[in-house]
């Protein structure tokens, strides 16, 4: 089976058996715009329903790192057995550090894809947060012990990718050759029920409520051209009222962020289709 190879805050594992239970029948290519931690794209290939698929981000960082897996695998687990990536403290703000340096650029493709896979994975809670200067600045997690994936976790994911486009752009660019039968789904940062709990600064400039209105936009723009559509998002009367003309599904998922693990309560979301 295959495996995500990072954790994403807002991932999708949580509601792995509602998105499931409401997939289309059949489609053409699948498109996700907002790939994290690519929870749902690995799904479809595990159940062998992925027969051809476009994928972005316009997170630069994260675009890289698929695109470096799907490339050259080997160089990449080669730099992960560094004795730098260490479960400590000091090595990971050291790393960051590191990663500051070359964040944004086109160099050092692998090194960054390392560095991006070593502090998501002991960074508190799975975090994607800049500041406005665009630099990582998720604390450490103080995790039990060191964790990377597994050569045979990377290639398998390498295998899936190589049947699937990689885009970094705008969420909008990267669907817009999405046609009838085609299937996109639309994983947003999703819009904060409080401004405690906005963490969708996941670029630099964040996912601001226009956004949301544009990417209301976008989805009717492709439901009337005959694309099949998938929308979750936080349930909040405002983003409800976007998509009044479609089915709209209320679930339950775990996703408020708390160091406590025994302390993370229950959030309403909603999944909308078009079909």
């Amino acid at each position: 089976m295959i495996t995500p190879l990072i954790k994403w805050a807002g991932g999708k594992r949580q509601l792995r058996s509602e998105l499931l239970g409401r997939l289309p029948d059949r489609w053409g290519t699948y498109f996700e715009p907002f790939i994290g931690g690519g929870a749902l794209l690995v799904e479809l290939a595990n159940l062998q329903k992925l027969s051809g698929a476009v994928i972005g981000d316009k997170n630069p960082e994260l675009v890289n790192l698929y695109a470096v897996v799907k490339k050259d695998p080997g160089a990449l687990l080669e730099e992960l057995s560094d004795e730098k990536f260490r479960n400590d403290e000091d090595s990971f703000n050291h790393l960051k550090e590191e990663f500051n340096t070359l964040i944004g650029t086109k160099k050092h493709a692998v090194e960054r894809a390392a560095l991006l896979i070593y502090l998501n994975k002991h960074s508190y809670n799975g975090l994607w947060r800049v500041n406005r200067k665009g630099k990582y600045n998720v604390p450490f997690g103080r995790h039990a012990k060191l964790s990377l994936p597994s050569a045979m976790s990377m290639m398998k994911f390498s295998q899936m990718l190589q049947g699937v486009r990689i885009r970094h752009a705008d969420f909008a660019r990267i669907v817009q050759n999405a046609g009838k039968g085609d299937f996109v789904y639309f994983d947003p940062p999703y819009h904060p029920l409080s401004k405690t709990a906005n963490f969708t600064d996941y670029t630099t400039g964040g996912f601001t409520f226009k956004d949301q209105e544009r990417l209301a936009r976008v989805f009717k723009k492709l439901s009337d051209k005959g694309v099949l559509l998938m929308l979750s998002n936080s349930k909040s009367p405002e983003v409800e009222e976007l998509y009044r003309d479609y089915p709209v599904y209320t679930v339950n998922a775990k996703r408020f962020i708390n160091c406590n693990g025994q302390k993370r309560s229950g959030a309403f979301e909603i999944i909308v289709t078009n079909y």
